[in-house]
């Protein structure tokens, strides 16, 4: 298996992983073994000072506690995000579709509310805003991040 991580390009890297821990159920992700904290490892590897931002200090750096999920590091970048995600995250509350339509409704639109209350918007919601109409009981929503990146929860 081959070893990785998340990396999401942000403006304010601190604000997003304050965002993406709770949304995600992750913690901040320790210094390595040895390192007090990240700035200690990063001078260890040779990253300039001119590099580090105020309180580059791991606080940028998120993990799955139960180590399913991969970390997630948001590097810091200059400019903004232009134009629609190449990829994006999938956030299920609901329990899939083996969950009756109502509760799933529930259950996302819940999540949702979590997510707008930490800093989230609303882009777009199905079925209501999209063409499809096959009769799906699929539901879920569009939302944005602080940053404006797209994410679903379904």
């Amino acid at each position: 298996m081959v070893a990785w991580q998340l990396t999401i390009d942000a403006n304010d890297p601190y604000r997003l992983a304050q965002f993406w821990g709770p949304a995600l159920d992750y913690v901040p992700q320790p210094a390595p073994e040895g390192f007090a904290t990240w700035r200690e490892w990063y001078v260890s590897v040779g990253v300039p000072d001119e590099e580090f931002e105020d309180g580059a200090d791991g606080c940028d750096r998120l993990m799955d506690p139960s180590g399913g999920g991969p970390n997630i590091w948001f590097q810091t970048v200059p400019e903004h995000k232009a134009g629609k995600n190449r990829l994006h995250l999938d956030i299920y509350p609901s329990g899939g579709r083996t969950v009756e339509l109502e509760l799933r409704r529930e259950r996302v639109d819940a999540k949702v509310a979590e997510l707008v209350e930490a800093g989230a918007s609303v882009h777009k919601r199905f079925p209501e805003d999209f063409e499809r109409t096959d009769g799906s009981d699929h539901y879920f929503r569009v939302l944005q991040d602080p940053e404006g990146n797209e994410f679903c929860v379904a």
